[in-house]
């Protein structure tokens, strides 16, 4: 775990601001993955963070959470396995091997203490000076029952690329009966509930997933993915979108 002070709000709405004033075409231009723990009494400050980030329509702002800090004393009612396993592939990929919470990695190849906003703010300029990053346009529409994907310019996509559609519960209150954050109520942002791998790009651009399979057990959103490499050793993210589903 890490303790970091967070910023001041004023820096943050300044901050989401000049994101929206980037975008004013609507497409986003970073994703960020917060890992994340309702046993880290580090966390709650990013939480909050990635909160109000998530209203930035040129952010993807994500919580993932984890589970290894579950034998602290609590454990976690939203982690996913697979989320741990996420993390621990970025930090193979990276090649440090950094994974705590709470951690944010900005589309799929920098991270910062998800607490610390300017660090955040340098982690996305930092990312988005790497070639390909965000490059490929991404659409998400709600119509005739299912949700509709669309990639724009897959030609520019040298290697192999995967398409990825997350379910997300908006906001997700916990509150937490044990460990470190015992007696607190945490809201979550934008909470992944499950990863559905939709195909590897080239093969196909557009994609059509029927509401009725993804509108379970909460979720009333969703975010699509286009990443290089494997799930086992995830590369720089190439395009993503979010959109509400009610």
């Amino acid at each position: 775990m890490v303790g970091r002070r967070v910023a001041p709000t004023f820096l943050i709405a300044c901050f989401v601001m000049s994101s929206v004033a980037a975008a004013r075409a609507g497409e986003a231009h970073a994703v960020l993955e917060l890992f994340t723990s309702q046993g880290c009494s580090s966390c709650p400050p990013a939480d909050r963070l990635v909160g109000q980030l998530a209203s930035d329509p040129s952010l993807v702002a994500l919580s993932i959470p984890i589970d290894y800090w579950d034998y602290l004393g609590w454990r976690d009612t939203l982690a996913n396995p697979a989320h741990s396993a996420r993390q621990r592939a970025y930090a193979r990929a990276r090649g440090d091997g950094q994974v705590y919470t709470p951690q944010i990695v900005v589309n799929g190849t920098t991270d910062a203490v998800g607490s610390d906003q300017g660090a955040v703010e340098r982690a996305i300029a930092q990312a988005n000076h790497k070639s390909g990053v965000m490059s490929l346009p991404v659409v998400l529409s709600v119509s005739n029952g299912a949700l509709n994907v669309n990639v724009s310019s897959a030609e520019k996509v040298q290697g192999a690329a995967e398409v990825w559609l997350c379910p997300l519960a908006k906001s997700v209150a916990v509150a937490i009966g044990r460990g470190e954050n015992r007696g607190r109520t945490v809201t979550y942002h934008n909470v992944v509930r499950n990863w559905v791998k939709l195909g590897t790009l080239g093969a196909a651009q557009s994609w059509s997933v029927p509401l009725s399979q993804i509108k379970t057990d909460g979720i009333d959103a969703a975010a699509l993915m286009v990443q290089e490499g494997t799930r086992e050793r995830p590369g720089i993210i190439l395009g993503a979108a979010y959109t509400p589903l009610n």
